[in-house]
């Protein structure tokens, strides 16, 4: 996995570091100023199997660490620049950060929750979404396959989020399953329609779209996309053709990074 800086005003990427393991990314978050990252990773493997951690973006390298050894909670939300919400389990209102470790000056950690330190992607995957504008307008219905399905979990009626953006034009996020073997975890569609409820860009099987300034960007197939607002035409459903791409991810390889001074430092 390799993080990436993405500067939004130009769309110009800065290649940071490789993490060889696992980023649960649905329970990783930016502080508000975006100069710091909380992200959940997994290695499987000694001295901490799985941990939380803080760092500044495009590196991993940890500043702030909590050893975890499970997959179950995990990862933070930032409520502020100086206050993190940790989904850990808590041992009277504390928690210890890993030997040779420290906070950052200033910083306050709380719970995340009533249940911190449990669950999977949520409790943070749905705190994030609501707090960055996504409401839930139809809950979803379906069953679960069972674990040697090639789809654990299938939607009869998918879940749909939906996000305001410019013009009166929505965003829908549609899930339709979870937990699809040899693919994305999510199956996840999104769409845009106008005021009137037009359908106007069809996106299935796309990894992830929002809004920016008006602007609809997504990734999809290794890729970023950006369709500016002044492209949107009502009228016939929009191909994905009619967007900018921005940056093709997928002769991505592996390479070693070391970390700057300032990357190392709060």
């Amino acid at each position: 996995m390799q993080l990436i800086r993405w500067d939004l005003r130009t769309d110009t990427f800065e290649h940071g570091q490789w993490l060889k393991g696992r980023v649960y990314e649905r329970r990783c978050d930016l502080s508000p100023s975006g100069e710091l990252l909380v992200y959940f990773a997994a290695t499987n493997r000694p001295p901490y199997e799985s941990w939380t951690a803080i760092s500044k973006p495009p590196f991993f390298t940890a500043l702030t660490l909590w050893p975890k050894g499970d997959a179950w909670g995990g990862g933070g939300v930032f409520e502020d620049e100086n206050k993190l919400l940790l989904n850990h389990s808590f041992d009277d209102n504390r928690v210890s950060v890993a030997p040779g470790f420290r906070l950052m000056r200033g910083m306050k950690v709380d719970p995340c929750g009533i249940l911190s330190g449990r669950g999977e992607d949520d409790p943070i995957s749905g705190y994030i979404l609501a707090r960055d504008g996504w409401r839930v307008i139809e809950a979803g219905e379906g069953q679960t396959n069972g674990l040697k399905a090639s789809t654990f979990y299938s939607f009869n009626k998918p879940r749909v989020l939906q996000k305001t953006g410019a013009n009166g034009r929505s965003l829908q996020m549609v899930l339709h399953s979870i937990g699809r073997s040899q693919k994305a975890w999510y199956g996840l569609d999104y769409r845009v329609f106008d005021r009137d409820g037009t359908l106007l860009v069809d996106l299935p099987e796309t990894d992830w779209a929002d809004w920016d300034g008006g602007d609809l960007v997504l990734a999809r197939g290794g890729c970023l996309y950006r369709l500016a607002k002044s492209d949107f035409r009502s009228g016939d459903v929009m191909p994905i053709e009619f967007s900018s791409r921005l940056h093709d991810f997928n002769g991505s390889g592996f390479s070693a990074l070391a970390a700057p001074h300032a990357a190392r430092h709060y």
